[in-house]
């Protein structure tokens, strides 16, 4: 039986007993089984009194049209909270968006790891009635503004969670880079690319090239090349304070990727210059939750006893 949009959005009497009693949700409405997961997880929060919304796309490419379809920036500024249902590509693609209105964000896994998506589908319901009433465990995540600047002019703004990465193309021959930080000379660096990464960043591209893991809570950056011609250029940890630019000085077709979402093409002489954003992900868990569950969870360390 369908409803009408007024039945479904009306918050109950429980409405007045939630910390976040409006409720938006985004889904991977590309995947298989998309809609059910969001449908079923409407109905869930909507039972517990919350008013639901759903992010535009994520209605329209579902059908779920008996709830409110938000724009991003209706989402920033209606929402209490914002239910991410899908993997982490889809928390990195609405994440970068909503920081700058301070919503927080709860991420249901439907995809692969799931480091940042890590509440699992199955046990939705147990997991977000208590975080629903102000029962959580909040997770600060910084973000990066990146620019590539070409004669002087920025052509190019991005924001990134986990890295900005500087590859080649698909020759089969190195770039060379010139790596500065706070305007000093760091290093002509020549490899396949170059990635710099958050802590959130530092399970994802950063790890599989030989880059350390950051707790989340570390105020910094790492800095890990890919495949270097010179084996002692090694990742390097830096203050997330720092500027670091990376100056394209020889090499063909190479570009730019921002969360491996956005992506622009490079000349020589094309600055790319990292900073830290003014805004960060807010990111809740279950009460209890710590960051070396999700890694023994995620990587498959062994459990001990």
């Amino acid at each position: 039986m369908s409803h009408s949009p007024d039945q479904r959005s009306a918050p109950s009497q429980a409405a007045r007993h939630l910390r976040f009693p409006h409720v938006v949700i985004v889904g991977k409405y590309h995947a298989p089984g998309s809609r059910n997961a969001v449908e079923e997880i409407a109905h869930f929060l909507h039972d517990e009194g919350c008013d639901v919304s759903l992010e535009r796309d994520t209605a329209l490419n579902t059908g779920l049209l008996q709830y409110p379809a938000l724009s991003v920036p209706d989402m920033g500024q209606n929402c209490d909270l914002a239910l991410v249902v899908g993997g982490d590509g889809t928390m990195l693609g609405i994440g970068r968006q909503l920081a700058r209105y301070g919503v927080p964000m709860v991420g249901i896994n439907q995809g692969r790891l799931g480091f940042i998506t890590d509440v699992p589908f199955e046990s939705y319901r147990e997991t977000l009635q208590p975080i629903l009433r102000g029962e959580f465990e909040e997770d600060a995540r910084a973000l990066m503004a990146a620019s590539v600047w070409r004669d002087g002019r920025c052509v190019f703004e991005a924001t990134a969670l986990n890295d900005v990465v500087v590859n080649r193309g698909g020759a089969a021959s190195m770039i060379e880079l010139r790596v500065e930080v706070d305007g000093h000379f760091v290093a002509n660096q020549r490899a396949d690319g170059l990635i710099i990464a958050s802590p959130t960043g530092s399970t994802a591209y950063a790890l599989s090239a030989g880059g350390p893991l950051l707790h989340p809570a570390i105020d910094g950056w790492v800095m890990v090349p890919i495949a270097p011609h010179t084996l002692s250029n090694r990742p390097v940890v830096l203050p997330a304070r720092s500027e670091i630019a990376v100056e394209i000085v020889s090499g063909k077709d190479a570009s730019a990727n921002f969360d491996m979402q956005s992506l622009t093409s490079l000349l020589h002489g094309d600055r790319i210059v990292v900073r830290r954003s003014e805004h960060a992900l807010r990111l809740l868990h279950p009460a209890g939750w710590n960051y070396f569950d999700t890694l023994r969870k995620k990587l498959h360390w062994n459990e001990g006893v």
